[in-house]
């Protein structure tokens, strides 16, 4: 994955999104001539897959001044509870306003590319797509869309989570476009005609007819460019069943067009990946929306150990740097 590009917007940088109490706390430092060189060591609650590092890399860079130090684990890297995460050490009124967004940065992110680990993990091999951003507001959908590619996911449904995590965004279609023209076929054709020829097609065929049926007459209406069909039936109608899988395989092979895939999605968790896998559904691709959009954040804390060389700590933690051979200075 290459470096990512993030850009701080100006209600971070100036305090609106933090904690007030920080805020407050640079203030009375101030006011009191006290700016000590401070070390804070930041670690998780339980865990799982770091993510939001490249972004609280950039956030240290516009506000920490020179000869300040930040230590730090790779994006993307298994991380244990407790463990030491980041480190950053410098003058504290320079990032002590900065608490509340690296934790929440962290925080987020992290349960977003653990719950795409899992999934990833359960699916072994079998690529997924996140298709997250309808279920998080817009300002994070492209956050959301990078955490499941540092998680391990395929491809991603929004073009700023593509841009950030340097791959190409991935879609299908959605009910609308087939309503609109009334028609599966249709509006197959209508799509084939107009998308640029590095877009999949890739046929939704649960919104008019038995997905069986659709599955047929998109692909001879296509004659051999249709990639996949995509099966969404909702829980009114069954859901996707490992046997829907296997009687869609099934007739595309034996009508000749087994170079055409099977995407399924709809409400798809690491149990129905679980659950398609042991019964040998055979299922080209997933897309998970709201099993990775609304994991549980993983709790990240921030605590002082060192304040102008000395070791300190409050109380219940160890006092002093807390040692760890896998992180890296990145700042």
């Amino acid at each position: 994955m290459p470096e990512p590009v993030f850009d701080i917007p100006d209600p971070i940088i100036n305090g609106d999104t933090a904690d007030i109490y920080f805020a407050r706390t640079v203030e009375v430092l101030k006011r009191e001539g006290l700016n000590p060189v401070a070390a804070m060591e930041v670690f998780p609650s339980r865990a799982g897959i770091l993510c939001g590092i490249k972004e609280v890399e950039a956030l240290l860079k516009r506000v920490l001044p020179p000869g300040s130090e930040v230590w730090a684990l790779e994006e993307g890297a298994r991380m244990e509870r407790k463990e030491v995460v980041l480190r950053i050490k410098g003058p504290y009124q320079s990032y002590g306003l900065y608490e509340t967004a690296y934790l929440g940065m962290l925080s987020h992110c992290s349960g977003w590319a653990t719950a795409a680990r899992e999934c990833v993990d359960e699916a072994r091999g079998i690529p997924i797509t996140s298709f997250g951003a309808r279920h998080v507001h817009p300002l994070v959908a492209g956050r959301l869309d990078y955490a499941s590619m540092v998680g391990g996911c395929t491809g991603c449904s929004s073009p700023q989570g593509a841009r950030l995590s340097g791959s190409v965004v991935a879609g299908t279609m959605p009910h609308a476009l087939i309503i609109c023209f009334g028609d599966t076929v249709k509006a197959t054709i209508a799509f084939d005609r107009h998308m640029p020829p590095q877009v999949s097609r890739t046929s939704l065929v649960d919104t008019f007819k038995d997905e069986r049926e659709e599955s047929l007459r998109v692909a001879g209406a296509l004659k051999g460019r249709l990639q996949g069909v995509r099966l969404d039936t909702p829980s009114e109608r069954g859901r996707v069943t490992p046997d829907l899988v296997k009687e869609i395989r099934h007739a595309l092979d034996i009508n000749g067009f087994k170079e055409v895939k099977i995407f399924v999605s709809g409400g798809v968790d690491v149990e129905r990946i679980r659950l398609f896998r042991e019964a040998g559904a055979p299922v080209d691709a997933y897309g998970i929306g709201s099993y990775i959009s609304g994991a549980r954040p993983i709790d990240f804390t921030a605590d002082i150990h060192e304040v102008d060389g000395k070791p300190v700590a409050k109380r219940g933690r160890m006092i002093g740097i807390t040692p760890n051979p896998r992180l890296k200075r990145v700042m």
